[in-house]
């Protein structure tokens, strides 16, 4: 399924509306709708590529991307997966315009709606809806990597694959075995093993 623009843009204020007290005037449309460009990505297009700013931040309407470093053997370690009405970027890079050190990529035919650092800075300031947006991504955002950090610390492999199931079950449904395993910081035959087990149950 293929998106018309304008659909793509009422998927986006709908969603940013969800975050407001008050719903967003028609010229706080016409401000976003300007801001943001709609662009398609094919399966494995770069959003980004290491060494490279992150200049735009894509809020994916339909597709799945993945954020990865690459290794000085070559091996991909999955920092982040992305899909329907998430944000795509690398955030540090995005906020400082500083080099990322990580790639981000299409994992499969992805339609988004892309916006750059200084538009939207520009609207959170000037639309109110939008900061309260801002903080409550900003809030999930910390509480995702805590929650992730103190699994990686704390859960057994099989534990983290209980948690991801619990957590985020689309994942499962829409990546391969071995970007799973790359997330959850285990190496595929582990993975194998545990989904063994579970179909034995």
């Amino acid at each position: 399924m293929i998106f018309q623009e304008s659909n793509m843009y009422d998927i986006l204020i709908k969603y940013f509306n969800s975050y407001a007290i008050t719903p967003l005037t028609g010229d706080q449309i016409d401000m976003i709708q300007s801001s943001f460009v709609a662009k398609r990505y094919r399966k494995r297009q770069y959003l980004l590529q290491e060494g490279e700013i992150c200049k735009y931040s894509s809020f994916i309407i339909r597709g799945a991307m993945r954020q990865y470093r690459v290794d000085e053997r070559g091996e991909e370690h999955i920092i982040n997966l992305f899909i329907e009405r998430w944000w795509a970027s690398d955030r540090e890079s995005f906020l400082n315009q500083t080099p990322s050190g990580y790639f981000i990529d299409a994992w499969e035919d992805t339609e988004a709606l892309v916006v750059a650092q200084t538009d939207l800075s520009n609207l959170i300031i000037h639309i109110p809806a939008l900061t309260q947006w801002i903080m409550k991504l900003s809030a999930n955002f910390t509480v995702a990597a805590q929650r992730r950090i103190s699994a990686a610390i704390s859960l057994s492999a099989e534990e983290r694959f209980y948690d991801l199931e619990k957590t985020y079950p689309e994942f499962l449904q829409r990546f391969p075995q071995h970007i799973i395993a790359s997330y959850l910081g285990i190496n595929r035959e582990t993975l194998s093993r545990i989904r063994s087990r579970i179909v034995k149950r």
